[in-house]
């Protein structure tokens, strides 16, 4: 079932984290929020002070200076658990790292550093609606390279992606879920073991019938925006 609002999403991805980090101590996983105009710091931030409620104390690092400067100025008695991905990797140069860490916002341009962080660590790593994948280099030896190394390693934790008319959501352990909004709200369509593409959410919609040449290029246009967002 989709969450009713924001805060019973948080809770949904706190709940389906914490299971998933219990499951792998020293695994990859992603969380996404892919709500268009989200102002995504205040939900990181909540989602940061509940783990450390829960004793994980997890350490918060953001691309740059100024997002990691504007983070520490709105956590108030967290701001020592948040650097950037450069503070943590001055911090490795003693040595590999431990606990947990959050990752947020890491984009293609990040990809190299965001690799080292995680070579150089040994605790469980979760990336924040990341953006690793560039789709200007969706194709080509780099980008397989990249998929079935590094790329291939990241498991969703916690996933709610809103569409045009279907929404996508994951909670670890569970499936992933493909919805189609109706007339009377969104209406649970299908399961997938893994993250379906834009040609399988087009056969789950249209009762696993060939959608045609139509059907094809739509799903293909699907892909390459989810790639761009």
């Amino acid at each position: 079932m989709l969450p009713a609002d924001l805060l019973t999403a948080e809770a949904e991805a706190l709940a389906a984290l914490q299971q998933a980090l219990a499951s792998t101590p020293a695994g990859r996983w992603t969380v996404e929020f892919r709500f268009q105009g989200l102002r995504l710091l205040p939900v990181v931030l909540r989602l940061h002070g509940a783990l450390q409620t829960a004793g994980l104390e997890p350490r918060l690092l953001f691309a740059d200076m100024g997002a990691t400067a504007l983070a520490r100025r709105d956590a108030g008695a967290t701001a020592a658990t948040i650097a950037s991905f450069g503070d943590q990797e001055r911090l490795q140069v003693q040595g590999p790292s431990e606990g947990l860490l959050l990752l947020v916002g890491a984009s293609q341009a990040e990809y190299e550093q965001v690799e080292r962080i995680c070579t150089d660590h040994r605790g469980p790593v979760v990336l924040i609606n990341p953006q690793l994948e560039d789709a200007t280099v969706g194709i080509g030896a780099v980008a397989r390279q990249r998929r079935r190394g590094f790329l291939a390693q990241w498991q969703a934790a916690y996933a709610l992606i809103p569409q045009i008319t279907t929404a996508l959501r994951r909670a670890w352990p569970d499936d992933w879920e493909l919805y189609r909004l109706d007339a009377d709200g969104y209406r649970l369509v299908a399961g997938f073991e893994r993250k379906p593409d834009g040609e399988q959410q087009e056969q789950a919609l249209s009762g696993g019938q060939s959608s045609g040449l139509g059907g094809n290029l739509k799903a293909l246009g699907d892909l390459i925006e989810g790639l761009q967002n």
